[in-house]
């Protein structure tokens, strides 16, 4: 009963859920009102937002110092996590036969083992400085606590999936990537979708005015 709950109707329902609220979020915001420029441009508000969206990538070097493990935690948090959601083995057979109808090779277990150690270690000390420093402590709110929750939650289930050895942890795992797709257009994880058009819109915005920033 479980079983079939988990692998049916839940699954179609997280994933509605997933898709409507992205795709409803990301309407609401290219289509919001903004007052009109008016303002003489002096550079191209193209080139700005182009740059914006690449050059934030890597901090400006005075910040570096400040925030260089939280730089490199991100990168191995983010990238890890990228390498596990596309490339495990299992989840490249289960996007060929559920959802794309084609795959790409997977990662070998090696691979597999060392991308899953980078997500674990920086989601876990991001979430550790969120915890502990004053001034990311005093910002952070629920939303960032439950999405580091939930998040670390799928990544672990989806280990112990890996092993086969039970029929329930790979329910237990699908249940709570469902829960993580639910809560996803509604939490700060939708900034998967966000932070580009973000980046290019400020972007944008400074170069029209002829800002280098």
């Amino acid at each position: 009963m479980i079983e079939n709950l988990i692998d049916g109707p839940l699954w179609y329902f997280s994933l509605a859920v997933f898709c409507i609220g992205v795709l409803w979020q990301l309407v609401t915001i290219i289509f919001a009102s903004r007052k009109q420029d008016l303002s003489l441009a002096r550079s191209s508000s193209t080139s700005g937002a182009l740059k914006t969206v690449f050059s934030r990538f890597v901090p400006h070097k005075e910040m570096t110092s400040k925030i260089g493990i939280q730089l490199v935690a991100g990168y191995l948090f983010h990238l890890g996590l990228f390498a596990l959601l596309f490339f495990a083995a299992p989840h490249v057979i289960f996007l060929e036969q559920n959802l794309l109808g084609f795959g790409w090779a997977p990662l070998p277990h090696w691979a597999f083992i060392i991308a899953a150690q980078a997500a674990f270690l920086g989601l876990i000390i991001l979430w550790l400085r969120r915890m502990l420093h004053p001034v990311s402590r005093l910002i952070s709110t629920l939303d960032d606590h439950i999405v580091a929750i939930l998040t670390f939650v799928v990544m672990l289930t989806g280990c112990f999936a890996l092993l086969e050895s039970s029929t329930g942890l790979r329910l237990l795992h699908r249940f709570s990537v469902e829960l993580w797709l639910i809560y996803f257009p509604f939490s700060a994880l939708m900034h998967t979708f966000t932070f580009i058009p973000s980046r290019a819109f400020t972007g944008a915005w400074f170069g029209r005015r002829g800002i280098d920033a």
